[in-house]
């Protein structure tokens, strides 16, 4: 499985509730923190719903 990196790169401020709970669920708190998370389709769900949000890199 590969690995990615997901930097939040947009406030959450304003945003809906949701998105909200979803950067919160990917372990992203603050503006350009970054994590690493295997690849998985549960995992891609989650940045797609979110992409305008986060920069998704390949590790």
């Amino acid at each position: 499985m590969t690995k990615i990196r997901i930097t939040q790169v947009r406030s959450r401020n304003r945003k809906p509730e949701r998105q909200r709970r979803t950067l919160l669920a990917l372990g992203l708190r603050k503006l350009n923190h970054s994590v690493e998370h295997e690849a998985t389709p549960q995992i891609l769900g989650m940045v797609e719903k979110i992409k305008h949000l986060v920069k998704v890199e390949n590790i």
